[in-house]
């Protein structure tokens, strides 16, 4: 269902923007050595979790050591997906002009191919956030999130094909990010579409040879219980990513919008569209740093381009401004935006929802 807020005038919503605007700018203005520090010692910890991990696997005849390292690894996964990856390909860390960690030179360890994740993820998504109709990441074209989108039959199987996309996150969006259906709407020609497919495949080769060939062969004796550390570690990751990403864009009281509100929008009308389409998740420092700080979702949504470090400093700030501006704030523990992001799933899975 879209909805509007009311109670808001134009000169409110001009002020609050100008108060997220006033914030940003301090956030841009105090970057420096510790903001620097922070991203170098998550890369750290990150490459000593992989290396600890692809070690303890390549003796992992041994019940303990396939244990540690599957653990290990599925962390190292988790942090370079997360809090390394999505981030530094945000261009949050360009400012420090470290042709190491950049926006343009950043390849992650996950299947879809850097550049066309940028263009579905950071242009696509965070320009059109939740805008039925232009925003392909609300239901990822398979899922119907919103009373505004077309039932079909197949949705009724949707929690289902939920069930199956979280151990396998990374391959559907690989798939997604295909833009397949771009192609069948003259969006997108084929041979962009061909090309984009064997990116896709040259990055899946890499991908596959590395944790399913490479490592397997160097543990020797030890290759197939190492191939299933390297198989649940990447399981892990997937799974947790799911979870995060659904939970900070699915749950009930996250808006959903048309195109025609979005007629003349200002870039205060979009601060306040990047409120009203996202949700946050409570946790600890850790919970938030394994997320990517993606728990930190609106604070994202409103400035996908500062380090994430910062959203944790100006999240009281931002839930004050939506208090002071009597907006929703949607925040909660895991538990509770899990359930309420599965609410959706179900309810709009049936025809009218």
């Amino acid at each position: 269902m879209t909805v509007t807020v009311p109670n808001l005038d134009p000169a409110d919503i001009d002020a609050l923007g100008a108060e997220l605007d006033r914030i940003r700018t301090e956030v841009l203005s105090e970057l420096g050595a510790d903001d620097a520090r922070y991203i170098r010692t998550v890369i750290a910890t990150q490459r000593g979790l992989e290396t600890g991990g692809r070690v303890a696997l390549a003796v992992s005849l041994f019940p303990p050591a396939w244990a540690a390292g599957t653990a290990m690894l599925a962390a190292a996964k988790i942090l370079e997906n997360m809090e390394i990856g999505h981030n530094v390909l945000h261009g949050q860390w360009d400012w420090m002009r470290d042709p190491a960690i950049h926006s343009t030179t950043w390849e992650w360890d996950f299947l879809a191919p850097a550049r066309a994740w940028q263009r579905t993820h950071n242009h696509l998504h965070h320009t059109w956030t939740n805008v039925v109709g232009r925003d392909r990441d609300l239901g990822y074209t398979i899922f119907r999130m919103s009373g505004d989108q077309r039932w079909r039959p197949v949705h009724l199987a949707q929690p289902f094909y939920n069930l199956a996309l979280a151990p396998v996150f990374e391959w559907g969006i690989a798939l997604y990010d295909l833009e397949a259906d771009a192609v069948t709407a003259g969006r997108k020609t084929p041979r962009a579409f061909l090309r984009d497919v064997a990116g896709l495949a040259g990055k899946a080769v890499r991908q596959l040879a590395k944790d399913y060939l490479l490592f397997p062969l160097l543990a020797g004796p030890s290759a197939l219980p190492c191939l299933l550390g390297n198989l649940a570690a990447n399981t892990t990751r997937n799974v947790w990513a799911h979870t995060i990403i659904f939970c900070g864009h699915f749950p009930d009281g996250v808006q959903t919008f048309t195109e025609e509100q979005l007629d003349d929008e200002t870039r205060a009308q979009w601060y306040l569209r990047q409120i009203q389409g996202s949700a946050n998740i409570e946790g600890s420092t850790l919970f938030h740093i394994l997320s990517g700080n993606l728990s930190h979702q609106i604070e994202h949504h409103l400035f996908p381009d500062l380090p994430s470090n910062r959203y944790a400093r100006i999240a009281p700030t931002v839930r004050k401004l939506c208090e002071k501006y009597d907006l929703p704030y949607a925040t909660g523990p895991l538990r509770k935006q899990y359930a309420a992001t599965w609410r959706r799933i179900l309810r709009y899975a049936l025809p009218g929802g």
